[in-house]
């Protein structure tokens, strides 16, 4: 035992035990650095900045894209719309084309009556409550416009 306690206070031994435990402390201070370090590598770094050039690069585009195809969509509408009018407007002309049609339109619209028949007009016992003021200026015809301008006219003079 006595070489073994000799052996225990040597300086080749002090100094193996001292240089163990200055080991010992610098890895336990180098994982506690490490476990607050942030994990963000290099690498992870440049995978996050070509994301990030790639995404703003694409926006653009993407952005466009997308306009266009809104675009495209409100073209095809009013594409159908002017289809459906055109189609109407046919129609329209097709009975037009029947004497019949032409011929109930002109009695209707410019109280036209046939020879032997006696026309009537009705008038709306409202509509004779208005007013020529209170008719609107489309509404009259257009010497109607002009007597109430010199009417007015007049009337400032006063």
């Amino acid at each position: 035992m006595a070489v073994k306690d000799r052996d225990r206070f040597s300086t080749a031994t002090r100094i193996r035990l001292l240089g163990e435990q200055t080991a010992a402390r610098v890895y336990r201070s180098q994982t506690k650095r490490q476990a607050r370090r942030s994990r963000l590598t290099g690498r992870a770094a440049l995978l996050a900045l070509v994301m990030c050039s790639l995404i703003v690069a694409l926006a653009y585009p993407m952005r466009q894209y997308v306009s266009q195809r809104a675009e495209i969509e409100d073209l095809r509408r009013e594409q159908q719309q002017a289809r459906e009018r055109v189609e109407r407007l046919r129609d329209l002309k097709a009975r037009w084309q029947d004497d019949a049609y032409a011929e109930q339109q002109i009695r209707q619209r410019l109280h036209y009556v046939m020879p032997g028949e006696t026309g009537f007009i009705m008038i709306d016992p409202h509509a004779a409550k208005q007013s020529r003021a209170d008719l609107g200026a489309a509404d009259r015809p257009w010497y109607a416009n002009v007597w109430d301008g010199v009417d007015k006219a007049d009337a400032s003079d006063r």
